[in-house]
């Protein structure tokens, strides 16, 4: 494998795992809630996505199903933990639990979809847009698109009234109180759009690999959380920079000085994937949920508290 290969593949892996890193930043930064149960969503969406690709369905149409099956997975999580009131950290326990026995009875503990069925990268409306290039390009220009397309529903939300009452849930639940908005309620909205992104990327993942596992899921949450802490921590690096304070004094720049937040977890999931394919490099491929337990053991010991103040930021 070429140096060129093993690199568009890490962007790759990194471009698609961040829809992962995009829910587990709105439970963990923005809600303040651990939730476990993105490690059964993200095979649920998977699981989805292979039995109606064997089914014959459409494979954008798996997309929006994904969401809509990873919304009520979160569902699911928020109503246990705010109208039942069971504790974040056992709610999301539950959820993962009950959602190993729907991920086995819907697909089995494994699924390969066939060669001849159409995925998203392979489909007439992909190869007709970009028939000249290699199926990698396309996988890569596909993937890109579709965390660029939601990055953007993401920022717009954010900035919208419910995006803001959903903010200031993790940072003041009381400000949501009187502001005659149930805080219960808009944990559920958060959870359930973070578990949609979860599945979303599971989906993506069955399309990319033509596969669907029931064990997929193990380590999402440790790498969706090392995405975040890389991502937020090198962003905030670069606006301490002088590089930054430059851009801020040029109008129409000063955006390329302060990124967002949701661009803070793309990077990041890119540079954690490539921390794992060298390490990868070095040891077997058995090992890869110990490097990835590892590299976010030294990611968190690198960042001090910090590492805690950009998770419960």
């Amino acid at each position: 494998m070429d140096f060129v290969e093993l690199l568009s593949g890490t962007v790759l892996q990194g471009l698609i795992y961040a829809l992962v890193s995009f829910g587990v930043y709105i439970t963990y930064s923005i809600l303040d809630f651990p939730d476990l149960g993105v490690d059964g969503t993200f095979p649920l969406g998977a699981a989805v996505t292979a039995v109606l690709l064997t089914q014959g369905v459409n494979a954008w149409a798996t997309l929006p199903i994904a969401l809509v099956v990873g919304a009520l997975a979160g569902l699911i999580t928020g109503f246990v933990h705010v109208r039942l009131r069971v504790r974040n950290l056992l709610a999301g326990i539950i959820t993962m639990t009950a959602l190993y026995s729907v991920n086995l009875l819907l697909a089995g503990s494994n699924l390969t979809v066939d060669r001849a069925t159409d995925t998203i990268f392979t489909s007439s409306l992909a190869t007709g847009l970009l028939g000249d290039m290699t199926l990698t390009g396309r996988k890569l220009v596909v993937s890109l698109v579709l965390v660029i397309v939601v990055k953007l529903v993401l920022d717009a939300y954010f900035k919208t009234k419910s995006g803001l009452l959903l903010r200031a849930v993790g940072d003041n639940a009381t400000l949501v109180t009187t502001l005659a908005r149930d805080r219960g309620n808009m944990k559920i909205l958060g959870l359930m759009l973070s578990n949609a992104l979860v599945a979303l990327g599971g989906c993506i993942v069955c399309h990319e690999t033509r596969s669907y596992s029931a064990t997929m899921g193990t380590g999402q949450l440790v790498y969706g959380l090392a995405a975040v802490i890389i991502g937020v921590s090198a962003f905030r690096w670069y606006e301490n920079s002088g590089a930054a304070r430059h851009l801020r004094d040029v109008k129409g720049l000063r955006f390329f000085a302060t990124p967002r937040g949701t661009t803070a977890v793309i990077v990041g999931s890119i540079l954690y994937k490539l921390c794992i394919q060298l390490a990868m490099l070095l040891v077997p491929s058995s090992m890869m949920k110990f490097i990835t337990a590892a590299l976010f053991l030294l990611v968190l010991v690198a960042s001090g508290r910090k590492g805690e103040e950009i998770i419960h930021a």
